[in-house]
């Protein structure tokens, strides 16, 4: 799986702990006289859009840490889910779960639900 890269360039590697990763970069507003947004950065002129703008941005910024963190360990618990089955002589994979899993992930999300439960699974247990 190609590792995913953090806004300051380093990357996320599956399994690597939450304490393990840097923080995701979090622009701190300039102080004086340029401490409102700019039109460049929201996409707007207007001084309370562009507020709300960098407000709802920052909370999308904690989402994609917290999918960060939940993906890596999702990741790290299936690939130990499948050492376990294979030391204990079982199969590499079960398709019965794998076909459970894509179709929570359809049934909540309809299509891209399907795409992201096989991104899933692959970070999980790595390409066929």
């Amino acid at each position: 799986m190609t590792d995913v890269m953090e806004q300051s360039g380093s990357p996320i590697r599956p399994g690597q702990s939450a304490a393990q990763e840097a923080e995701p970069a979090v622009a701190t507003p300039p102080t004086g006289a340029e401490a409102e947004p700019t039109e460049q950065q929201t996409g707007t002129q207007e001084p309370s859009a562009a507020a709300r703008i960098v407000q709802i941005r920052e909370r999308i910024d904690e989402i994609d840490h917290a999918l960060i963190t939940l993906w890596q360990e999702r990741a790290a618990l299936s690939q130990e889910v499948g050492v376990t089955r294979m030391a204990s002589g079982g199969t590499r994979l079960v398709l019965s779960r794998e076909r459970e899993i894509l179709e929570r992930f359809r049934v909540a999300l309809g299509a891209d639900g399907t795409q992201l439960a096989l991104l899933l699974l692959r970070a999980g247990r790595g390409p066929l």
